[in-house]
């Protein structure tokens, strides 16, 4: 009985570092896509002088997944509801957070772009996109580096630290 429940503590700790190595891997991927919606949004924005709504919604058609959806929900929620562009944008920035493995900064980034959103003119609003670039930016590199160091040990250090639990339970 001993054995077995050694080699599930081994087996746990192992999955749990090979989910850890995913989330590493799928950051970078992430912001990379934030990166690439805000100049599209840009684009849209400056540009075309499209709306907040008809932007989103041309984002969400050439932006891939799971950042589609997120895009998708807010041109929908601003066509349908009459609510704040913010709140409607803090809503769906806290539910997409708990899909996609992003830390609090990239939260707080897009959280503190959300609320320029739609606030400004056009050359304004076209730096407060290029801000929010720079910043996601500085996070990729450091996710990058992260992805890098961290990424292949971890399942490593995983596997190790459930042989180690469970030579200590034995």
């Amino acid at each position: 009985m001993r054995w077995i429940g050694a080699i599930l503590i081994i087996i746990t700790c192992f999955f749990v570092g090979l989910e850890y190595a995913r989330k590493l891997e799928q950051r970078p991927k992430v912001i990379r896509l934030w990166k690439n919606s805000l100049l599209i949004l840009e684009a849209e924005m400056v540009y075309s002088h499209a709306t907040v709504q008809n932007a989103c919604s041309n984002i969400a058609k050439q932006i891939g997944s799971p950042l589609s959806g997120f895009y998708h929900n807010i041109s929908s929620r601003l066509k349908n509801e009459s609510i704040d562009l913010y709140q409607i944008w803090e809503e769906e920035v806290e539910q997409f957070w708990t899909r996609v493995a992003l830390n609090k900064e990239e939260k707080e980034i897009i959280k503190q772009f959300g609320r320029t959103l739609g606030q400004h003119d056009i050359i304004q609003q076209k730096k407060y996109i290029q801000l929010a670039i720079t910043h996601l930016e500085n996070k990729h590199q450091e996710s990058i580096e992260m992805n890098q160091r961290y990424g292949k040990v971890s399942s490593s250090l995983g596997l190790l630290f459930g042989i180690f639990i469970a030579l200590l339970l034995l």
